[in-house]
């Protein structure tokens, strides 16, 4: 169940059914599943720590490896690599942000709270 509903969240789909989509366009997340009525946020803000862990540590790690390590030795080439993962992540970043909905899914699942609308599976 984990690895499904991760793999769902990967693809940018529900995680719950894996039928609905998570966002319309490239970055606005719906409210709800279309196909299941998962609710993706219960509460606003719900995401947030499944977000910086899967948007800003990625950054901030990527960033200390160029600037301590590749960026000192070869400029040139620390700036390559700085501008190629920089749009590597812009690039994939839906993706973890349906890996984020994905986790507050799972523990929404696992830590079940009796008035949170997750539907039956």
């Amino acid at each position: 169940m984990i690895g499904t509903a991760l793999r769902r969240g990967l693809r940018r789909r529900c995680p719950h059914c894996g039928q609905g989509a998570l966002f319309a366009g490239w970055g606005h997340h719906l409210e709800r599943c279309a196909v299941c009525g998962l609710v993706y946020e219960r509460t606003p803000g719900d995401t947030w720590a499944f977000t910086i862990i899967g948007d800003r540590l990625p950054v901030a790690a990527i960033i200390a490896v160029i600037y301590f390590g590749l960026f000192r030795s070869h400029r040139g080439w620390g700036i390559a690599t700085f501008v190629a993962l920089a749009a590597l992540l812009i690039w994939t970043a839906p993706n973890r942000w349906g890996v984020g909905i994905a986790l507050h899914y799972l523990s929404r699942v696992y830590w079940a709270d009796p008035h949170d609308p997750v539907p039956p599976r």
